[in-house]
């Protein structure tokens, strides 16, 4: 039985001790709530069905965030460190006052609304301003897993993870812009004539190889073999290590890079940036350089990514096999280059034609 007493400040108090559980304490405002909430915790204990939830109620989402980027963030690749640093933000400004008790299926819903509705943010004429259903999926990703972490590891009562009951929004079809001919004569021309050559080498490894960004700039001297022609891989995006064949056009450029007269000796980096505070060299950001290039060429359009997906188009193109092209680009999935073997139905065109 549980034992009910009023306390000085005129509430009500119900403390349950029950063998093979912990003593669980919790005040009301009358008795019949103490009550109905000792009975029905009681009845759950018997059938073995009892969660302590007092964590879950002091705990709130603000002060969930900041344990999980104190102990889980940390863990991350660097580039997904910072998008949780910023989603979190949004989940503390949105969410940060609720208990992760009180957050429920309806207002984890509610949640996912307002982000794809933009409610929180305008245009120039006060008209909501809707986030892409990529950026709200990852938004739910991050509180999901937030959920998941305090649940399994932090001990946290709660009956379920809110986010794995509603419905996350469909994701955004794949990206299929080609480069045309014009496009690319446009662009290598202007980095070509850029006075730090080192854009120059990244875009032109982009097209060749198939890189993404961070693989390149990543890149560290010991990373090339330029005698068997190959690229070794140890940080990618889908956290797979992978060794990428390099075109001759595509050595030439490493050569170049490495061989640069100007290359500092104080870092192996093959793409280097200037000395920060700490003195310490980091990747080549070309980022800046190379949006304000692609404007001046009409190319607003174009993203870096696009080179990306040029090469491997053109993998495709050139005969190379699924399993082949996915040791290329480091795609995990056969599902991942769909995009890509349509390509393939167009040459087949041709290749009817000179058969039939």
């Amino acid at each position: 039985m549980a034992t009910i007493v009023k306390t000085e400040s005129g509430t009500w108090k119900a403390l349950i001790r029950k063998t093979g559980w912990p003593s669980t304490a919790k005040t009301f405002r009358t008795k019949r709530d103490a009550e109905d909430w000792s009975r029905r915790t009681e009845d759950e204990m018997v059938r073995g069905a009892y969660i302590q939830r007092a964590g879950a109620d002091r705990l709130t989402v603000a002060d969930a965030v900041k344990r999980y980027l104190a102990e889980i963030t940390p863990g991350k690749r660097p580039s997904s460190q910072v998008s949780d640093r910023q989603r979190a933000t949004i989940l503390t400004a949105e969410l940060g006052k609720y208990s992760l008790a009180a957050v429920t299926p309806e207002v984890a819903a509610k949640f996912r609304d307002a982000r794809l509705a933009g409610e929180d943010r305008k245009d120039a004429d006060g008209k909501p301003t809707p986030r892409s259903n990529d950026t709200v999926r990852l938004d739910l990703a991050l509180l999901g897993h937030l959920f998941t972490i305090a649940i399994k590891e932090w001990g946290v009562g709660l009956a379920m993870n809110p986010v794995m009951n509603i419905r996350r929004p469909a994701p955004t079809p794949g990206r299929n812009r080609r480069i045309t001919k014009d496009e690319e004569e446009k662009i290598l021309k202007a980095v070509a004539a850029h006075s730090n050559p080192k854009l120059r080498w990244i875009v032109g490894i982009a097209l060749e190889t198939g890189m993404r960004s961070s693989e390149i700039t990543s890149l560290r001297v010991g990373q090339v073999d330029l005698s068997r022609r190959i690229v070794r891989l140890l940080e990618t995006k889908n956290t797979t290590p992978r060794t990428v064949p390099l075109s001759q056009h595509a050595t030439e450029l490493f050569r170049q890079a490495v061989s640069h007269p100007a290359r500092p000796k104080d870092t192996d980096l093959i793409f280097y940036g200037e000395p920060g505070k700490s003195e310490k060299r980091r990747p080549y950001v070309f980022n800046p350089i190379w949006l304000k290039l692609k404007r001046e060429q009409g190319l607003a359009d174009l993203r870096f990514h696009d080179l990306r997906h040029e090469a491997v188009s053109r993998f495709v193109e050139a005969g190379f096999s699924d399993q082949e092209v996915s040791a290329i680009s480091g795609h995990k999935s056969m599902q991942m280059l769909k995009r890509y073997t349509h390509l393939r139905a167009e040459d087949l065109v041709s290749r009817l034609d000179e058969r039939l």
